[in-house]
């Protein structure tokens, strides 16, 4: 991307009409968000004419450090992370969020911004919901309040595993965690991610993501070739992870709401799937890609 401006919302998202949203909706429903699918039927259909479509490119910063929160962005695919970026340039990634959650909780704290930025990682799609809509909704229901202070609490013990994690644990236990972090929150087995970007994420040379995904690889969880990864053994995998992405996927199944089918009075009904069990029953073959290139 080349500046703070630079993104604009794709022509399919500029609705002019309530059927036009609801065909797009039949495709890219808000209720394959994990929060929306868990709001009662008339607290879904109140938010539903506020809630704005909207596509998340890749490598699309949804919000600077010291943004003001302007939306609640609930995603339904794709992969945005959150990361802390130092005066010399330096950054850190502390969080990621799929459709398990939202970006833009700042709104909900008080502090109506937060000293760290928000990239998209994974392409994908999300809802987002005004500030001032959010406001007078929180004000006048608490459903939607409550939903988002668990997600919140979820998101605190991650951003603190995170953080051990950084400090504690080998390149390539943070390596384990992270692929099976992402994987849990993409519907493809393919994530087009450079090396470089991970290392990024990680905060970590890319020559050590490299050493790590070759010890990963001569001891049999991964075939590394031609810009690709693919998992031979999740299970082995999970094992060689540090504890923290058990300790982390854990705490937002029991805070998050699980699988279930929701329907309601619009005819938007939809099953939810919860991505940490459904991950599990994969093939034991997932493959995650190493794009050419870092996005602009």
């Amino acid at each position: 991307m080349s500046g703070r401006d630079s993104f604009q919302p794709y022509a399919e998202t500029r609705l002019a009409s309530e059927d036009s949203k609801r065909a797009l909706a039949a495709q890219h429903s808000p209720r394959q968000n994990r929060l929306l699918a868990a709001l009662p039927a008339e607290d879904y259909e109140r938010l539903w004419p506020a809630l704005e479509p909207v596509p998340l490119p890749l490598g699309w910063t949804v919000h600077y450090a010291g943004d003001q929160d302007k939306y609640l962005y609930f995603l339904t695919a794709g992969i945005v992370s959150k990361s802390y970026v130092t005066a010399n340039g330096a950054s850190t990634e502390f969080a990621v969020t799929g459709n398990e959650g939202a970006i833009g909780v700042a709104s909900i704290l008080g502090g109506e911004s937060m000293l760290n930025q928000a990239v998209v990682l994974s392409a994908g799609y999300a809802y987002r919901l005004g500030a001032e809509w959010l406001k007078n909704e929180l004000k006048h229901h608490d459903q939607l309040l409550r939903l988002l202070l668990r997600y919140t609490q979820a998101l605190i013990v991650q951003t603190g595993q995170i953080a051990a994690c950084n400090r504690h644990h080998s390149v390539e236990q943070q390596l384990c965690r992270w692929i099976l972090s992402s994987l849990d929150r993409s519907a493809s087995n393919d994530l087009p991610l450079t090396q470089e970007l991970i290392a990024v994420c990680l905060g970590v040379r890319r020559e050590s993501v490299t050493e790590a995904a070759g010890r990963l690889q001569r001891a049999g969880l991964i075939h590394y070739r031609r810009g690709h990864i693919a998992v031979r053994d999740r299970p082995l995998l999970e094992a060689q992870a540090c504890e923290c992405y058990a300790v982390v996927k854990r705490e937002y199944g029991r805070l998050l709401p699980r699988e279930k089918t929701i329907g309601n009075d619009g005819g938007h009904a939809l099953e939810v799937h919860d991505t940490y069990r459904s991950s599990v029953i994969r093939s034991r073959r997932q493959t995650v890609t190493f794009a050419e290139g870092v996005p602009a």
